[in-house]
């Protein structure tokens, strides 16, 4: 379980998240939802110990992500937005390393690199050179590196970014395979549809706060709409800038 609480954090004037709060509990796909700049991105940096909140505090699984870092890592698996792959190493060395930088013990490595492999079907381009790969190669071997040490909670921000349909739907499968698994998914996305069709409960943030959150049937309970897309823009409304 992945676990916000009140958190905030300021980049000199700029007021990136304010006072954040909400759970993404075991076995469900948790949607963070909201426009470019509403504090997103800000906030699963946080949870994934890349940046300190100036307030309040975040857990994985009742470990605190600041102050003991280490250990909330080893709980995770991480997708940032654009990550990049070493290019001179092939997607199997690109996993193995970081199964290392993980911990991994060292008799351990090649059965899980190919468990990932054979899991995400990276088989086919896993000895190649990622130099070249296309978008949802380096996305698959990207992801396939933040599940190498078997993290049970995976956070996932804008994955299908810049993919083309048949590498979303392949992706979006993935996704729902690691809820079936029992895993705490946070999936980070602005495209509605997306988080409509995969996310179980939906937390919307605008300009650095939770606007709302629920299910999407309370959610669009709650706006009096009958779509997402209309309950977005009925929720973002109601929160305006920082002072």
């Amino acid at each position: 379980m992945i676990r916000v609480q009140n958190i905030t954090k300021n980049f000199g004037a700029v007021k990136a998240v304010r006072d954040v709060s909400f759970e993404a509990p075991d076995g469900k796909i948790t949607g963070l939802l909201g426009p470019n700049g509403a504090g997103k991105s800000t906030t699963l940096r946080v949870l994934y110990t890349v940046i300190k909140p100036d307030s309040g505090s975040a857990s994985i699984d009742g470990v605190d992500v600041v102050t003991d870092s280490l250990e909330a890592r080893r709980r995770v698996g991480a997708l940032p937005h654009g990550a990049g792959l070493y290019q001179h190493l092939t997607a199997r060395e690109n996993i193995a390393y970081y199964a290392t930088l993980a911990g991994v013990p060292k008799a351990e490595i090649d059965g899980r690199v190919e468990k990932v492999i054979d899991e995400l079907e990276i088989i086919e381009f896993a000895d190649r050179q990622t130099k070249g790969f296309s978008q949802g190669q380096r996305t698959k071997v990207a992801l396939a590196r933040s599940l190498v040490h078997d993290p049970h909670n995976v956070i996932l921000d804008e994955p299908t970014s810049g993919l083309d349909v048949t590498a979303t739907r392949s992706l979006r499968d993935i996704i729902r395979k690691l809820k079936s698994n029992g895993r705490c998914v946070l999936f980070s996305s602005h495209i509605m549809q997306e988080v409509a069709a995969l996310c179980d409960d939906i937390v919307i943030i605008s300009h650095g706060k939770v606007a709302i959150q629920g299910t999407t049937e309370r959610i669009l309970e709650r706006t009096g709409t009958d779509d997402l897309e209309d309950a977005f823009v009925a929720a973002i409304r109601r929160v305006g800038p920082a002072a």
